[in-house]
């Protein structure tokens, strides 16, 4: 997976500037997504795996396919040469993460995942996500899970700080403290 993000990185990174450059982030972020799952389907791995297949053949495969959902750019086309000259249409899912990553940082945006012991009504959740985005000084776009193991509470996850406000977390908190 690292070696991946590695041979990911650059691509991803001139996604970005070819994006922005042209003031089209959300255009390439949609069909970077698209892409990825294009590249994911277990047909198109077989075809991207296959010796018999050119690269001429496995890029015109890849667009058609991808532009069943929504016509890509030249320049995204240029892109989709270019993964598969290169052979690496196979990291198309890593490129799409850290090309996100990459949008959300220019844009001041940090994703958040919320995980609670119990399922959030939208004024909860409304009133959480202004809360996070007042101490963190950005937008924050959430992905919210229910785990019942954590028992009451939420844990927070926004970038690599972590905000463990459930009830498991504080009996294993309570539990070191105990130990020592």
């Amino acid at each position: 997976m690292a070696e991946n993000l590695t041979l990911a990185r650059p691509y991803a990174e001139a996604a970005f500037q070819l994006a922005k450059g042209a003031n089209s982030l959300p255009a390439w972020s949609a069909s970077l997504a698209n892409l990825a799952a294009v590249t994911a389907n277990e047909q198109m791995v077989e075809s991207i795996g296959n010796p018999r297949m050119s690269p001429a053949q496995l890029t015109e495969l890849c667009i058609q396919v991808a532009s069943g959902n929504a016509e890509l750019s030249t320049e995204q086309q240029s892109f989709v040469r270019v993964l598969v000259d290169n052979q690496r249409l196979s990291v198309l899912t890593e490129i799409s993460t850290l090309f996100e990553q990459l949008k959300h940082a220019h844009e001041g945006v940090k994703d958040a995942e919320i995980t609670s012991a119990f399922a959030l009504d939208d004024n909860t959740l409304k009133t959480l996500v202004a809360d996070l985005e007042r101490k963190f000084g950005c937008r924050i776009q959430v992905s919210v899970k229910v785990d019942a193991a954590l028992i009451g509470g939420v844990r927070i996850a926004v970038g690599d700080e972590v905000i463990d406000a459930s009830v498991r977390g504080k009996l294993a908190a309570m539990a070191t403290a105990l130990k020592n």
